[in-house]
């Protein structure tokens, strides 16, 4: 991972907030204004007074005057399928929530993380395919003295994952049975790369197909743990070579690589995990595209996946442009050190990785580790300075941070078989994205730019509302 500070800009884009306004002709008589419902609203505020705090239930009248900004809903116009909201469950994360925590501690930490009605509801995690800049060390499922080989995989196991992952992972289950799972791997076996290591370095060709059959044992043993697989990434980050687990893939070897080996495993052995490709920064929106020019490689690709250390989000609306068929997903990024501002990273999260990577056309937002400790670790040669969205302390005491109650606006509200859906109206420093869930509930998530308050007009057909958001502030809206 690359964790260098960027200042990104959040577009506002046409299918989210675009500016207008919206004048009512004549004003309609009291008699007929009706309240035909209620909309319930949670609001965080940069300065921390409000976090996902309820805040008074908002009327839904019919026959009333717009006289504010107008957002208009359209529930008839679909666009995509929201699959989730969540985190990396690195192995530090694991370690942390396995061990760091006693057992009423750990189980009021899942319990918070993952249950939407006590918590947050987390419902997409991303795992690690053996080891990554936080892990306890370096491994992958199929090590081998140097100079040896397995090519028959004879020496795959997942036992290191079954020391924390495997077992925080079947708790959750238990939570939420219905979440889905990523796996994305940081290096391929040492054997099988051109310089012996696990960090950096390339796949050699000779190996693609062991390796392809290296996914399909990482699938079928997760399986026998209980735990599905949703979906994987060929590789993390394949135009970054780190001192730590990594690996180059150019997109013409990860084409080849899916293309003839990858895909065709998976069709062998009747897997329906999905495969997702690239897996990395914005600024480089012709590396999926290239894969998914080649007819033979994009037959066996669901989408593609992006990181936020570079490049903008509207990089992912390029990719969608040229191949709408196929899905868009957002994998990664992380909050640290570098910036302490509660207020400025509430807007960017919600500004670029929330609001803008689904009006974007993302299925999904995920942030990078879910836990570490009040020491930004157990570090593994990576970032020294990275925050999970929360910290557990040395006696278990947990810190909710930002990046908690950014995730939680969305997951809590937005549950997976969810659409986005279409969205006109409003202006000025008024971001937003609209949802409506397979129980017909409608969720408007609004973030205020602006210092001051921002008063605006939400309508659905003959049905409307109005409500003024405080400065510096996230809003989620729900109403029936």
């Amino acid at each position: 991972m690359r964790y260098t500070v960027l200042l990104l800009t959040a577009a506002l884009l046409v299918t989210g907030c675009a500016k207008g306004r919206y004048t009512e002709s004549g004003t309609p008589s009291g008699d007929s204004v009706r309240v035909v419902g209620k909309a319930q609203v949670w609001v965080t505020n940069g300065t921390q007074s409000k976090l996902l705090q309820q805040g008074t239930d908002i009327d839904i009248k019919t026959g009333a005057a717009a006289g504010t900004t107008l957002i208009t809903i359209d529930a008839s116009k679909p666009l995509q399928e929201i699959e989730g909201f969540g985190a990396a469950l690195t192995g530090s994360s694991a370690y942390l929530i396995h061990r760091q925590l006693n057992n009423t501690q750990r189980s009021q930490l899942l319990q918070e993380l993952f249950d939407p009605g006590q918590g947050i509801g987390i419902s997409y995690l991303r795992l690690t395919m053996g080891a990554s800049d936080f892990s306890l060390e370096d491994f992958t499922y199929d090590d081998m003295p140097p100079g040896q080989t397995d090519p028959s995989l004879a020496n795959f196991s997942i036992v290191k994952d079954k020391e924390d992952i495997v077992p925080v992972l079947q708790a959750i289950r238990a939570i939420a049975p219905d979440l889905k799972i990523m796996g994305s791997p940081w290096s391929a076996p040492a054997w099988m790369k051109d310089n012996g290591r696990l960090a950096g370095g390339r796949l050699k060709p000779e190996w693609y197909g062991a390796y392809a059959g290296y996914f399909v044992k990482y699938i079928q043993a997760y399986r026998q743990e209980g735990i599905r697989i949703d979906a994987v990434t060929p590789q993390n980050e394949p135009l970054y070579e780190a001192a730590y687990p990594s690996m180059r893939m150019e997109a013409a070897e990860q084409a080849a690589f899916i293309r003839e080996h990858l895909g065709p495993a998976f069709r062998q052995h009747q897997l329906n995990t999905a495969i997702v490709i690239y897996d990395h920064n914005w600024d480089v929106p012709q590396y999926p595209i290239t894969i998914l020019n080649d007819t033979a490689a994009r037959q066996y690709v669901t989408g593609a996946a992006f990181h936020a250390y570079a490049g903008e989000v509207t990089a992912m609306t390029q990719v969608h442009a040229q191949h709408p068929d196929k899905a868009l997903y957002f994998t990664e990024v992380s909050g640290g050190a570098w910036a302490q501002q509660f207020a400025d990273n509430l807007e960017w999260n919600m500004a670029n990785i929330f609001i803008g990577s689904v009006n974007n056309w993302s299925r999904n937002a995920l942030l990078w580790n879910l836990a570490l400790d009040d020491h930004h670790g157990p570090q593994n040669g990576g970032c020294k300075d990275c925050r999970g969205v929360v910290t557990i302390g040395s006696d278990g005491a947990v810190t909710r941070n930002v990046e908690y109650y950014a995730i939680g606006h969305m997951s809590r509200f937005i549950r997976p078989g969810a659409f986005r859906i279409s969205l006109s109206g409003s202006g000025g420093n008024l971001d937003c994205a609209a949802f409506l869930n397979s129980d017909a509930t409608r969720v408007l998530v609004v973030l205020n730019k602006d210092g001051n308050a921002r008063s605006f007009t939400v309508r659905e057909g003959d049905r409307q509302y109005q409500y003024s958001l405080e400065g510096n502030a996230v809003a989620t809206i729900v109403w029936k």
